[in-house]
């Protein structure tokens, strides 16, 4: 059963939608699936397979068809439609309603609601509200940041410094999403949206200073409320006993909500400026994306490449290679 719901009213604020009927009020009707139908099938009587959660949608394509048959065809039609007591129904392009359909959708308590919008632009609209609204999301404690275009996670135990890098990031120019709590979507198949909860968007923890709004101070330009997550970034304490990856030609991924995303470790010490690294991070996964890879690169001027993938080459990896010879 899918646990998030949006309000019918949420929806008619937002599309300014004309009500023709409601059978209550409108922040007591639950829409709880992000699919759309535009029910042709149905108004021709195949009933099965019939989802009463979706929102249907019906527009001039609906309506023209309908007109081939007499009145009392029509409304027979609607009849039956409506018995199936679907959860809204949307008329696009502002088209007239008979008003024995209005009749019909308050006998068996149905939303009927209009748009002046043509039937694809709302439905595709409707569809990518639907689709953040009722996404898949979990939350996770971190910080997240939009650094140069690239949404970065920073994730790592308490008192690491995760809030101080990202004011630093924001007074460098960048912007803040979250702090403490990152609320996290999967609206679609490859794409994670992060965000944070309404009562503590654009506040920030600063351990001797105290709660900032980073709104007020920094202004407008430096908060954002949502962000696409492109990499996580996990901060750690500085461990001398452990190898730390200095090529980067293996990729590691962290998998949130079934989607894997680009990660690194980072490790914190006295005298690392962490803003900076996160900013050549963000550029470097950037470059990644569109196709380049500045280890790849440096080995094959090197000549290195062919040593690297011959059977015969150390498991220990490439980070641990002879790169200190060169």
């Amino acid at each position: 059963m899918q646990p998030y719901f949006v309000t019918l009213e949420k929806l008619i604020k937002e599309y300014k939608l004309e009500i023709l009927t409601l059978p209550k009020e409108a922040d007591e009707i639950r829409v709880t699936s992000w699919d759309v139908n535009r029910p042709g099938l149905q108004l021709m009587g195949f009933l099965d397979f019939f989802d009463p959660d979706r929102i249907q949608i019906l527009g001039k394509t609906e309506f023209s068809y309908l007109q081939r048959y007499s009145h009392e065809e029509r409304m027979e039609a609607f009849e039956k439609f409506f018995q199936l007591h679907p959860v809204a129904v949307v008329i696009t392009r502002d088209l007239e309603v008979e008003p024995r359909v209005i009749e019909l959708a308050v006998e068996n308590e149905v939303a009927l609601l209009r748009t002046h919008e043509n039937t694809s632009v709302f439905s595709a609209a409707l569809v990518a509200t639907l689709n953040v609204d009722l996404a898949p999301r979990v939350t996770r404690h971190g910080v997240l940041v939009e650094v140069y275009g690239e949404g970065i996670l920073l994730l790592g135990e308490s008192g690491v410094g995760k809030s101080e890098t990202a004011i630093e990031l924001v007074k460098r120019g960048h912007r803040l999403i979250a702090d403490d709590a990152v609320e996290i979507r999967r609206v679609s198949a490859k794409t994670l949206v992060g965000s944070s909860p309404d009562n503590i968007r654009h506040f920030l923890e600063l351990r001797g200073v105290g709660i900032i709004n980073v709104r007020r101070i920094f202004g407008i330009g430096a908060v954002k409320p949502t962000e696409k997550i492109d990499m996580i970034i996990q901060l750690e304490q500085w461990d001398s006993e452990k190898m730390y990856d200095r090529m980067g030609l293996e990729s590691e991924y962290t998998d949130i909500l079934g989607i894997k995303v680009p990660s690194l470790v980072i490790p914190v010490k006295p005298g690392r400026n962490l803003a900076v690294i996160i900013e050549v991070a963000s550029m470097n996964n950037r470059q990644k994306k569109l196709g380049y890879n500045a280890a790849e690169d440096l080995l094959e001027r090197l000549g290195m490449v062919n040593d690297l993938a011959a059977p015969s080459a150390p498991d220990h990896g490439p980070d641990q290679h002879d790169w200190e010879d060169y």
